[in-house]
């Protein structure tokens, strides 16, 4: 059963099949009950009635039983070919005028209009008039037995505008209700192949959103390199300096062979503790949210942070004056940091003063932890305000960078719920305030608008 309309009907028709299999039989057994009904009809009309509600009572179960097996139209087709054959025996053997208020022919013209369409509701019309023809010349020849015939024209012809009209009605609702769920359907399909196409464009757009993502990271691990290869010197400086001083220090006993190793040894977890970070921040993984401190993330990353700038620029982090808990991709914060600090690093190139820190803010929402970058740049215009969250739009000569740190940066905050605000004018520097939601606190969007 592939037809909409005919799953949607079966069910009613399934109940009305049960019901001609069970109230048909009743129904016989209540008119043989009555002598009167007995006596009104002659031998071969009572048995031609009982034949055909037995077979009408036989063919609701059949019927029924073909519904269930999803043979819906077979099923409505046999059904009402029997009824019509039962119908056109009880009328050549009893008359149009004694079956005139018959209910069955009105409920032929529904079914096949409502149940199989307007091709099957004009044929059912067309046999029930041929049906009407031999019930009026069942009663001629009835009348002609007895010695005069009554036509009765008028009533014949009512009758039959009757059953034009309750055709046409059925014959034009039927075809408005099909052409609705036609609509209807052919909308739903639409539908769902917007969805599914909506569906490809937002996993294609997340996987390039990871991407870029993961590109930004490489870009800041390549700007984060060069110190890393300096302070790997100074680390390798220090190693190389008690390896050269070995004779001289195993001369000087134990204990000086032990300090030298600490600082050996202290050296190498300090170019340890570098290069595990970078190894981490630069791997590409899947956003997993957790819960961290802001201050404490940022004391961690202060080695990275510090590997971005030139001597000449002094680093320093501001101490939190209480907890600091986010909610946040740990790899994406730390993106968030380097990818500003380095920005501060164009700034600056003749040298300045950069510093980050994070605490509770003061302002409202109060539910909200701050994360503050300040330099002492050379700041920013309001033109170059107003599109530096733009994409690829920036103001390094050409080769010099891709315009899409920041932007990148606006939409992992904003996606975490939270929101920038800038404060810089040309020659003062330049003041990022990065307003995230507390973990511990429920929010809103409009809770963190700027």
């Amino acid at each position: 059963m592939t037809d909409p309309v005919d799953r949607r009907n079966a069910p009613f028709v399934q109940l009305l099949l049960i019901g001609m299999g069970f109230l048909v039989p009743i129904d016989q057994v209540i008119h043989l009950s009555f002598a009167s009904f007995r006596h009104s009809m002659t031998l071969p009309a009572l048995a031609v009635d009982v034949l055909t509600d037995v077979l009408i009572m036989i063919t609701a179960w059949v019927c029924l039983y073909l519904v269930r097996v999803g043979r819906f139209r077979l099923a409505i087709k046999s059904y009402l070919g029997v009824m019509l054959f039962s119908a056109m025996c009880a009328y050549a053997l009893l008359g149009l005028e004694r079956l005139s208020n018959d209910p069955f022919p009105l409920l032929l013209l529904g079914m096949s209009g409502l149940l199989l369409g307007r091709r099957a509701l004009w044929t059912v019309f067309a046999v029930l008039m041929v049906v009407f023809a031999i019930g009026i010349v069942s009663d001629a020849i009835t009348q002609a037995g007895q010695g005069a015939v009554a036509w009765n024209f008028g009533k014949k012809v009512s009758m039959a505008i009757g059953y034009v009209v309750v055709a046409v009605v059925l014959d034009r609702t039927s075809a408005a209700l099909r052409e609705s769920l036609a609509e209807s359907n052919a909308r739903g399909r639409m539908l769902q192949v917007t969805n599914e196409r909506l569906y490809r464009e937002m996993e294609d757009r997340a996987r390039a959103q990871q991407l870029l993502i993961h590109a930004q990271k490489l870009e800041t691990v390549g700007r984060v390199a060069g110190g890393v290869a300096h302070d790997f010197s100074n680390v390798l400086g220090v190693i190389l300096g008690y390896a050269q001083r070995r004779e001289r220090l195993a001369d000087s006993g134990p204990e000086a062979l032990l300090n030298a190793l600490q600082g050996v040894e202290m050296a190498a977890r300090r170019g340890l503790a570098v290069t595990s970070r970078l190894l981490s921040f630069s791997r590409e993984e899947a956003t997993e949210l957790e819960v961290f401190n802001a201050d404490e993330a940022l004391r961690e990353l202060l080695p990275m942070v510090c590997q971005l700038f030139e001597a000449n620029v002094r680093v320093s982090l501001a101490v939190s004056e209480g907890p600091t808990p986010i909610r946040f991709d740990r790899s994406q914060f730390e993106l968030v940091i380097l990818s500003m600090a380095a920005n501060a690093r164009d700034a600056m190139p003749e040298g300045g003063h950069f510093q980050l820190g994070a605490c509770p803010s003061k302002q409202r929402p109060a539910e909200s932890i701050e994360v503050t970058l300040i330099d002492s740049g050379h700041g920013m215009s309001d033109e170059v305000k107003s599109r530096m969250f733009d994409a690829f739009y920036t103001t390094k000569p050409a080769g010099s960078g891709t315009g899409l740190g920041l932007a990148v940066v606006k939409d992992l905050v904003v996606e975490a719920g939270g929101c920038i605000d800038v404060e810089s004018s040309p020659g003062q520097g330049t003041q990022f305030r990065v307003r995230l939601p507390r973990a511990d606190t429920p929010h809103t969007e409009s809770d963190l608008s700027v």
